[in-house]
């Protein structure tokens, strides 16, 4: 990643892209983007409520019993509490408005993390079927790291940066690990892992910062993708299809 990290600034600086961009933060304090980039960072999240609310009409429309309407639920409500948090929050920021109430919004932006993580998986550990039966162990077990998650976040907000990207990563792709190696239909399988890898190698750009101009909405558009990707596989593999055995 640190190759990665040098080919990056280095294009940047061959660009001649510094304008764009403000000193790197220092340790415990967040990174103040410029103008450009404020409006980058709202912009590239902000279309995606829209987007969300309709993918979840689409899945709800969709869904042929009690188990799938209700992760349909969860999965596509917590897309449009990021997205709008994350817009709410980038908006705050840009407009300059109180300390304590851009604190909030920053704090849940980070918390909603971790709720659509979690509610990412929950319709593939609800809805199919898993060697040994471990789809609902494993999804209670996801849900109970989110909110310890959501616990360290809320107690060390911006203390420790590389322990909470590390955090996210393992709540990420820990769960994605066992679903591929446990389900036992592997339809929409291969769009799981791509999602999950396009969201993986955003997080580059998430720790660029006053590196490389308009990281943070670069690792928007990365979170963008990944959504869309994993939204589009559940509509397509998981609702409309009977479950017999499926449920809460």
């Amino acid at each position: 990643m640190t190759d990665i990290h040098r080919r990056l600034v280095k294009s940047a600086s061959q660009l001649n892209l510094s304008k764009y961009k403000n000193q790197r933060a220092q340790p415990g304090q967040p990174y103040v983007p410029t103008r450009q980039e404020h409006l980058a960072n709202i912009l590239s999240h902000l279309f995606m409520i829209p987007a969300s609310l309709y993918r979840m009409y689409t899945m709800l429309s969709r869904s042929a019993d009690s188990a799938q309407t209700i992760t349909s639920l969860i999965y596509g409500a917590s897309g449009i509490c990021l997205f709008l948090i994350s817009s709410l929050f980038h908006i705050f920021a840009f407009r300059g408005g109180p300390c304590q109430l851009k604190e909030i919004f920053h704090r849940c932006d980070r918390v909603f993390i971790y709720i659509f993580i979690a509610a990412s998986y929950t319709p593939w550990l609800v809805l199919r079927d898993f060697e040994y039966d471990i789809g609902t162990s494993c999804m209670y077990t996801v849900w109970t790291a989110a909110i310890l998650g959501i616990t360290y976040q809320l107690l060390f907000h911006e203390k420790h940066k590389w322990l909470e990207v590390s955090l996210y990563l393992v709540v990420g792709i820990a769960p994605g690990v066992l679903v591929s190696l446990r389900m036992k239909n592997p339809d929409g399988l291969f769009e799981l892992i791509l999602g999950g890898a396009i969201y993986v190698f955003g997080v580059v750009f998430f720790k660029l910062d006053g590196i490389l101009p308009f990281a943070h909405a670069i690792w928007h558009l990365f979170v963008v993708a990944g959504a869309v990707l994993h939204f589009d596989a559940v509509a397509t593999h998981l609702v409309g299809q009977i479950h017999d055995d499926m449920g809460f």
